[in-house]
């Protein structure tokens, strides 16, 4: 089975890296998103996933952030080694 090396940061597992490729959409949550860190070349890893699956908590540029799978779907990634 194939992994995929381009996915949406609320695919990742926990634990799991990736770093940012794109953020999609041209609105204010993506402005907001990029502002958050979330711009191209960033890295990333999925710290923890809340008991129903919503927020998402990622580690970005030494700190963590929790935001909506939603927001974090606009988020595409390619998987860190």
């Amino acid at each position: 089975m194939k992994v995929p090396t381009e996915m949406s940061m609320a695919e990742l597992d926990v634990g799991q890296p990736g770093e940012v490729t794109r953020v999609a959409g041209e609105d204010a949550i993506t402005i907001r998103l990029l502002e958050m860190g979330f711009v191209p070349g960033t890295r990333v890893r999925l710290v923890k996933r809340a008991p129903f699956g919503d927020p998402l908590e990622f580690q970005v540029r030494g700190y963590h952030i929790s935001i909506r799978a939603a927001e974090a779907a606009r988020v595409e990634i390619s998987l860190s080694k």
